[in-house]
């Protein structure tokens, strides 16, 4: 027969969940917490997930701040361009990521997207499609939506400015001819090239596209103003109307 009094000496006391100390970035040597590691080592020591700890600072009861980036990464394939796309709802499906850690994610996330915009946005020459897809890429990158842009260049092919004509759905979105020749005529370009995404990741171009593409390839003759390409824009690559010889 047990003995209650054996039993109550077995029981912790009641209290606070301690956390273990394994779970606290507090208790792991120096150089292995992401903060410090990255003042002693620079940032490219970190891993992913340390870089995203150091954005969460702190976790959960039971897991540190890498423990809780590494579950969010495991869930995206580890793949940063896949986190890109996650919504601040999204993000807080996860534990240990509330309100506030999810902004500031999107946000870190964000200006990453913007520096390569303004990378960009440097004079570029139009060589081939490939030249096309990298300039585009940090406008359309992770869009959940269709959006149609233009890019107007100069006699040399230089690129003088990328616009967004227009922002739709995810089935699509309309381009209107007259204000695609507007912006061109009024900014005097001597050519332009069409883009706009597929965020199925489809990169065949639909009825739809190519009735567009010979509409404005039409239009622009007449104004002395040639198509040089249509690009169908993916994550995961991209449909040049020019390389597969139907402009």
């Amino acid at each position: 027969m047990h003995s209650f009094d054996k039993l109550a000496e077995d029981t912790p006391p009641a209290g606070p969940y301690q956390i273990p100390a394994s779970f606290s970035i507090k208790s792991w040597a120096e150089e292995d917490r992401p903060r410090e590691k990255l003042m002693a080592k620079g940032r490219a020591a970190l891993t992913d997930a340390e870089l995203m700890a150091i954005l969460l600072g702190s976790g959960t009861a039971k897991l540190s701040a890498v423990d809780v980036a590494k579950l969010v990464l495991a869930a995206t394939g580890n793949d940063l361009n896949e986190l890109a796309r996650l919504s601040i709802k999204d993000l807080m499906r996860h534990k240990g990521i509330g309100e506030a850690k999810a902004i500031t994610i999107v946000a870190a996330l964000e200006l990453g997207r913007r520096r390569k915009e303004t990378a960009a946005a440097e004079r570029v020459t139009i060589t081939c499609s490939t030249d096309i897809y990298n300039l585009i890429r940090p406008n359309l990158q992770d869009l959940p939506h269709e959006e149609f842009w233009v890019i107007l260049l100069n006699r040399a092919n230089v690129v003088m400015r990328k616009q967004s004509i227009s922002s739709g759905g995810v089935a699509g979105t309309v381009a209107d001819p007259k204000m695609i020749f507007k912006l061109a005529l009024e900014q005097l370009a001597s050519s332009i090239i069409l883009v706009h995404n597929h965020p199925s990741g489809n990169r065949n171009p639909s009825a739809a596209d190519i009735a567009l593409t010979r509409k404005l390839k039409e239009g622009g003759l007449y104004m002395d103003l040639p198509v040089l390409d249509h690009l169908i824009y993916t994550d995961r690559g991209y449909y040049s109307f020019a390389d597969e010889g139907i402009l």
